[in-house]
C-alpha cells in the first residue's frame, strides 16, 4: 500500500522524522519530494497505518495529512 501525504517537513528535518518513521515495522519505503509544493512524503505499508502516521508526526510538531 502506498500513501502519499501534504506535510512541512524540511530537508533538514528529514533524518529526525525517518527516526520516528523508522518505529513503524509495517514501512517498507519512504520518499520525500521537497520540491513539490506540498513537501509530498510518500510511504510504502504493509497493511494500513496512516492514521498512527499522521498521529506520532502530527504530535512531534510535523503538519502531516494524508492526500486523498
Amino acid at each position: 500500500m502506498i500513501t502519499i501525504f501534504k506535510a512541512n517537513i524540511s530537508e533538514d528535518q528529514e533524518s529526525r522524522v525517518r527516526q520516528f518513521l523508522n518505529l513503524f515495522k509495517e514501512i517498507l519505503k519512504v520518499d520525500f519530494d521537497f520540491e513539490d509544493c506540498d513537501n509530498i512524503l510518500r510511504i510504502e505499508t504493509v497493511g494500513n497505518i496512516t492514521s498512527n502516521i499522521e498521529i506520532v508526526l502530527n504530535s512531534n510538531g510535523y503538519f502531516c495529512k494524508e492526500l486523498l
